[in-house]
């Protein structure tokens, strides 16, 4: 008996010892993953912790405003009020997104969009629920904020344009950042982030963008914040400074609004900065801002007058005889003729078997450089182009400017053609006729340009043949100014002021072709260049039974009407192009817009350089005036 209870009292002792021996052990790890914890890796998960109370954001920087050269804003920035959502922390996302739309109006557009963002984005990424939101609206999403997790109001910005169409080709507009457009900067994922999409707003993008800043906050278990630790505000976008005078420009495309498509450039002959340049018709940028819709959009895409397009840059049209000029210099340059070269116009010249015709069918008789310019006698250049060769007449005009890209600060400049026999040789695989040469001598056949071109090769002709280039910045923020010297073109002052003397004559001697739309203001007098560029074939059964005119043709195969000209005479400054697409006659359409906007560029000039006048308010003369001041006129050529 005893010796049965000593086992057992035995047994008992090695099961108390084993049961002993693991909760010492028990015991022993859990003090040693306890002194792991607590002790080594003490800042560790110290940090972690503090990671958990504290959410870092990164803040919206400023965008950059745009103004104009007098420090008129053109760009600003507004207040927005938008709600954004945090998928991780709303968990059901459809259900959040139908509480918010019984406060806020969703479209079965936005639920897409809101999808399609939620699934490319990171799940801690706000993505923009609405933007544009009225104060009631935020109001109500704060105060059903319990019932509404991860839903929030973020503050803003919206880019707004003041000056609406006036603008809109020059500033372009900004927009949401696409997929494609995403280059890992974490700025670009930001809730309601946009760039630039088009014109300056793009081209300095990165400038008027800025540098985003960080917020530290607290927040409790929910992710609800208490408080805001510490803020770095980063950098605002960079102010740019733009050479435009938002007055002019605004006048310039009132202008232009009498025409059904157009488009018009004024620019600083010295300096080659743009004081005006507007295209017709044009679109509110401010529709892009806060999301065009797709009807809008479509009719913007359908309409046969191309409103998304800047005509002054982007359009490329035969400049008809405003392309003259080029071809006389050609001629003098190159020694062939001299300056008191003459020409016998009997209203034709024949060339084999082909006929071609000047404008004037009884011809202008016997012309010389000036007189040619001034009638704007098709038959003087023909016999210019048949002597000299179409590759003197492509090097004289790329040396000012034509048939190349001019490097302008805004997207979308083309580069216009200006034709050689290589060029058809490599472009089109066949040889160069004579024949062409007489069709390019009147601007017309493979011949194109822009209006920017011709406004800079005007610019090259009167500021004494240097190759100023055009541009619409002036500074940024406090950069440099304008540049003011240019490399000379090298070609002969003699031989400038020939052409000068026959854009003098077109305007001021009472047969020029343009007399009836010259300037009468004493001082303000201009010179200047018509032209008619015909967009259709005229057959010789037409020519037998009469030419068509005008207004009696579809829109579409109207001439177009250019002029190039420039302001004062005596001193020029001012360089202007004008196309009016479809028009009709340079002289009778484009002349008088090109008249009014030179006339104005100096009257503005002299309000400031004598009164002094406040610049804070743009001055825009009614359109009433505009259209005492186009007038009735009729084709006298060119």
């Amino acid at each position: 008996m005893v010796e049965r209870d000593t086992d057992r009292y035995r047994s008992l002792t090695r099961r108390a010892l084993m049961l002993g021996g693991i909760q010492a052990g028990l015991i022993s790890t859990l003090v040693g993953r306890m002194y792991y914890l607590q002790v080594l890796q003490s800042d560790r998960y110290t940090m972690l912790a503090e990671e958990n109370r504290i959410n870092m954001r990164l803040l919206t920087p400023s965008r950059g405003q745009i103004l104009d050269r007098f420090g008129v804003p053109l760009a600003v920035n507004q207040q927005n009020f938008r709600v954004v959502i945090v998928s991780e922390q709303a968990r059901k996302i459809d259900r959040m997104l139908n509480l918010i739309s019984e406060i806020v109006p969703l479209t079965d557009t936005d639920y897409r969009r809101i999808t399609r963002e939620i699934q490319r984005k990171r799940a801690f990424v706000p993505v923009t629920v609405k933007e544009n939101l009225t104060w009631e609206q935020v109001t109500m999403i704060e105060v059903n904020a319990p019932d509404l997790p991860g839903v929030s109001i973020d503050v803003g910005e919206l880019r707004n344009y003041p000056y609406e169409a006036a603008t809109a080709h020059l500033l372009g507009y900004v927009g949401v950042v696409s997929e494609s457009e995403l280059n890992g900067d974490p700025v670009l994922t930001l809730p309601g982030f946009r760039i630039g999409k088009a014109g300056v707003e793009k081209f300095h993008d990165a400038s008027l963008r800025g540098v985003a800043g960080t917020s530290q906050l607290e927040v409790n278990s929910v992710g609800r914040v208490i408080r805001e630790l510490s803020r770095d505000e980063g950098q605002p976008g960079r102010d740019i400074t733009m050479t435009i005078d938002i007055g002019l420009q605004q006048y310039t495309q009132d202008r232009l609004n009498a025409e059904k498509s157009a488009a018009a450039v004024v620019m600083d002959v010295h300096t080659g900065g743009i004081y005006s340049m507007a295209s017709h018709p044009s679109y509110d940028a401010n529709l892009f801002t806060t999301g065009i819709n797709a009807e809008t959009w479509e009719e913007l895409l359908s309409d046969p007058t191309t409103p998304l397009s800047n005509k002054a840059v982007a359009g490329q049209y035969a400049p008809g005889s405003t392309f003259k000029m080029m071809v006389a210099l050609a001629a003098l340059d190159s020694g062939i003729v001299g300056p008191r070269h003459s020409v016998f116009c009997p209203g034709h010249m024949d060339l084999g078997d082909h006929r071609f015709h000047c404008w004037k069918k009884g011809g202008h008789g016997t012309v010389d450089f000036v007189g040619a310019l001034k009638h704007s006698c098709d038959t003087f250049f023909y016999d210019l182009a048949k002597r000299i060769g179409i590759d003197r007449i492509h090097d004289m005009a790329k040396r000012f400017g034509l048939g190349q890209r001019l490097q302008l600060d805004l997207p979308g400049e083309r580069p216009g053609l200006i034709p050689s026999r290589d060029w058809k040789q490599a472009n089109l695989g066949k040889s160069w006729t004579q024949g062409e040469s007489l069709i390019a001598a009147i601007g017309q056949g493979y011949v194109l340009a822009t209006p920017l071109q011709l406004a800079v090769m005007q610019s090259r002709l009167v500021n004494g043949g240097f190759a100023v280039k055009p541009h619409l910045t002036r500074q940024i923020e406090r950069g440099a100014g304008e540049q003011t010297a240019w490399p000379a073109i090298g070609i002969s002052k003699a031989h400038l002021d020939i052409t000068l003397a026959g854009q003098n004559a077109v305007m001021n001697q009472g047969d020029g072709t343009a007399f009836k739309m010259r300037i009468t203001e004493p001082g303000f007098e201009m010179g200047g260049k018509t032209g008619t560029s015909q967009v259709r074939r005229i057959t010789m059964a037409e020519r037998s039974t009469g030419v068509l005119k005008n207004d009696q043709l579809p829109w579409r195969q109207r001439d177009h009407a250019l002029f190039v000209g420039y302001a004062p005479i005596n001193a020029p400054r001012y360089a202007c192009a004008v196309i009016v697409e479809h028009g009709g006659g340079g002289s009778a359409v484009a002349a008088p817009i090109a008249r009014d906007l030179l006339l104005e560029v100096q009257r503005r000039d002299s309000a400031r350089g004598s009164a002094q006048v406040s610049r804070a308010e743009p001055v825009v003369e009614p359109a009433a005036a505009i259209a005492v001041n186009r007038g009735a006129a009729r084709k006298v050529g060119g």
